[in-house]
């Protein structure tokens, strides 16, 4: 595997979905316009026949006159209600449809129906809607390879430049202490340890921010690497994974990988766990991701940047992600790749 996986090189131009059939001339549907237009037209012309013809009105207007007049009337009124009724039901979705758009919950498109014109609207949004997911799809994509450069370039610092200076550290403490007085010996050992401590958590962050077990050993073991990473005496890390997995893309394992992290990561930060679990599985039409633990679970918590950026790495190869309660209690994350996005 390289050292960078740009997105943007497997990403092809964005194909918007075809649109409503009647752009193509079918299932043509009388305009708002013309309904409300008809109904108005057919109550003026049977008030002007009546006028024209044998009915006329008293002056003063007698009691069965002003009921038919006011018949008439209720019931122009009831028909025009019905028919804007029917007419706004189409708009009332897409408002709906509109205030629940999320872009990171991608292909969720309003019905069109409706009138012409509320059909065109509809259709209009659903383009929109099409575009954006494609615009926000490449810029994640722009956004995330810089990231993971940007991983690589900290974690070769760090390593390289503090890993060798705090080693370089470590060789001159220990040979003062071997010169030192005995009632600084101690002095100097606690230095030496401090040092020490400070050079590990030092390789600790570079191994986070670049994984080279992912590079050299495959994802596998990258997770086996991981669970024994976050195992610690508070929480207890399970790992499986399955023997019959298809060979995922090198955008796929990243993008595993990376979900894999952050879910242990806000387990152990935030779920009071003592188990979890991550395991790899083959699911009918694709490829499983689930990292379980035994938490509080989500309760009303909204979901932070972790969680989003997630959602964010699964769209990129055309992956599925959820966060949903586990069983009994605490908190299941779930990434499926389809066989067909994910396999080289």
């Amino acid at each position: 595997m390289g050292d960078v996986t740009d997105i943007r090189e497997r990403r092809g131009p964005a194909r918007l979905a075809p649109r409503a059939s009647y752009e193509r001339g079918e299932g043509r549907t009388v305009s708002l316009f013309w309904r409300i237009f008809s109904l108005n037209a057919v109550g003026l012309v049977v008030a002007a026949a009546l006028l024209l013809g044998p009915v006329t009105v008293s002056t003063p207007v007698r009691q069965g006159e002003a009921v038919v007049v006011l018949g008439g009337l209720a019931l122009l009124l009831a028909a025009n209600a019905v028919v804007l009724r029917v007419g706004l039901v189409p708009l009332q979705r897409l408002g709906r449809a509109m205030a629940a758009a999320d872009l990171l919950r991608p292909g969720v498109r309003a019905p069109v129906s409706g009138p012409s014109e509320t059909a065109a609207l509809i259709t209009t949004y659903n383009t929109m809607l099409d575009r954006l997911e494609a615009e926000r799809a490449t810029g994640a994509a722009h956004a995330l390879s810089a990231q993971e450069r940007e991983r690589h370039r900290i974690a070769r610092e760090l390593h390289d430049e503090v890993g060798q200076t705090l080693t370089a550290v470590l060789l001159q403490l220990k040979r003062v202490a071997d010169r030192a007085p005995e009632e600084l010996r101690e002095d100097v050992g606690q230095a030496q340890e401090a040092t020490r401590a400070g050079l590990d958590e030092i390789r600790r962050i570079a191994r986070r921010l670049r994984p080279g077990v992912l590079e050299e050993l495959g994802l596998p073991s990258a997770l086996r690497s991981l669970a024994a990473e976050f195992t610690t005496h508070g929480l207890t890390v399970r790992h499986h994974v399955g023997g019959d997995l298809p060979r995922l893309t090198e955008e796929s394992e990243l993008v595993v990988y990376r979900v894999a992290q952050e879910g242990l990561t806000n387990t152990a930060r935030h779920s009071a766990a003592d188990r979890a679990e991550v395991r790899l599985q083959l699911v009918a039409g694709g490829v499983e991701l689930l990292v379980r633990d035994n938490g509080s679970g989500l309760g009303g918590a909204v979901e932070g940047a972790g969680i989003q950026g997630m959602r964010e790495r699964a769209l990129l190869v055309g992956a599925v992600f959820s966060v949903a309660p586990g069983p009994g209690r605490g908190t299941d994350v779930r990434l499926r790749i389809p066989v067909a996005a994910g396999v080289r």
